[in-house]
């Protein structure tokens, strides 16, 4: 675990679980759901303080905006998929299908990119639900990803 913690900024303690977050000199890279196990670290530079920062802000009030620099998207439609994401009110769902009839794709297109997020929460993938159910996150269907899902739901809708 020590070689882990080394990669990343900051280690901070969320609701659900614990959240590694990477930074470079300039945007956000990553906000990883990590083992409970992990140490917490203090942020390490400025950037990594202000994601802290931003996330606490919206742990408190998910009518939060985050206002981070992040790192540009893989491909032009994962960047296109992500602006949708971002467009998405909290406690405003849509799922696959009609995030995929929106853009003219297909649901597991959409599945395929918000697997490929590297800063959820902030690109609110977790937003994306299932026709019938919450779909995945973070590439599984279960777990603890699927709880962090849940409570962020939980979080932005009240229920």
């Amino acid at each position: 675990m020590a070689g882990q913690e080394q990669g990343y900024d900051a280690v901070v303690d969320a609701p659900f679980g614990r959240l590694g977050i990477r930074t470079d000199a300039h945007a956000v890279l990553a906000i990883d759901l990590v083992p409970d196990t992990m140490e917490l670290r203090e942020p390490g530079n400025a950037l990594a303080r202000e994601v802290q920062r931003q996330l606490r802000a919206y742990f408190r009030d998910s009518s939060f905006r985050f206002r981070l620099p992040l790192q540009a998207a893989a491909t032009p439609f994962q960047g296109r998929v992500r602006s949708a994401l971002r467009r998405l009110r909290p406690g405003h769902e849509v799922s696959y299908g009609q995030l995929a009839r929106k853009l003219a794709t297909s649901p597991r297109s959409i599945g395929a990119a918000c697997r490929a997020n590297p800063v959820p929460i902030v690109i609110p993938c977790h937003r994306v639900v299932g026709q019938n159910g919450d779909g995945g996150y973070m590439g599984s269907t279960g777990g603890r990803a699927l709880r962090m899902k849940r409570w962020l739901l939980m979080h932005e809708t009240g229920k």
